[in-house]
């Protein structure tokens, strides 16, 4: 297992190998699952549009699955337990908010590794959300427990972040997607076990992200 600098990409780690899902760590061995001759840069146009190059930040898993393979950027985000109360994520701006930015250099990065893998790799923000308790199961179809700690997952994909995300801040270079968005374009990881507690009022989930082999 490679060592993961944070609790929720060791949480997401030990979810895969719970639900036998074939992954690669990446860390460092970037370079060994690289084509050969890839550039390890991409270019950053500044506020004035010249361009420069900057190092390629690493994203976090590739994840393989039927029809496509994930390239993974795991992003943390903690929910305080007012927002547990919520119903959906479009309505989380009444009593917290879950977070969905990201940085200009993780959309720059994400796209460049995408570009090397190649069309049979789609590159994807994986939130992995820590909560102080164990969530709805209206606001979340991805929901499991690590250490003591209650994690729940909503994925989308580059492309889909990119149609719709908005900035956040100029001059920290975030951007970020507006609740109603996030949650009409964030799907499941993977696809939902059966559990004792499912409702047939619940309505069905949305496609997961994710065919595991």
């Amino acid at each position: 297992m490679a060592q993961r600098r944070h609790h929720y990409e060791h949480a997401f780690e030990a979810y895969l190998r719970a639900r036998k899902v074939p992954y690669v760590a990446v860390d460092e061995a970037k370079k060994a699952i690289l084509p050969d001759g890839a550039p390890l840069e991409v270019r950053v146009v500044d506020a004035d549009g010249a361009g420069k190059p900057a190092a390629l930040k690493s994203f976090d898993f590739v994840i393989y699955g039927h029809g496509t393979n994930l390239l993974v950027e795991v992003k943390g985000r903690k929910i305080a337990r007012r927002a547990l109360a919520i119903t959906s994520p479009a309505s989380a701006t009444t009593r917290g908010r879950l977070e969905t930015w990201v940085t200009a250099d993780d959309i720059e990065s994400l796209t460049a590794w995408g570009r090397l893998f190649g069309p049979e790799f789609t590159p994807a923000f994986l939130f992995v959300y820590w909560c102080d308790e164990q969530p709805p199961d209206a606001l979340f179809e991805e929901v499991f427990e690590h250490r003591g700690r209650w994690y729940a997952l909503r994925a989308i994909t580059l492309d889909e972040y990119r149609s719709a995300m908005k900035v956040r801040s100029l001059r920290w270079r975030t951007v970020h997607l507006p609740a109603a968005a996030f949650d009409r374009l964030s799907r499941p990881f993977a696809p939902a076990r059966e559990t004792s507690h499912a409702s047939l009022a619940d309505p069905p989930p949305g496609p997961p992200v994710l065919d595991p082999l």
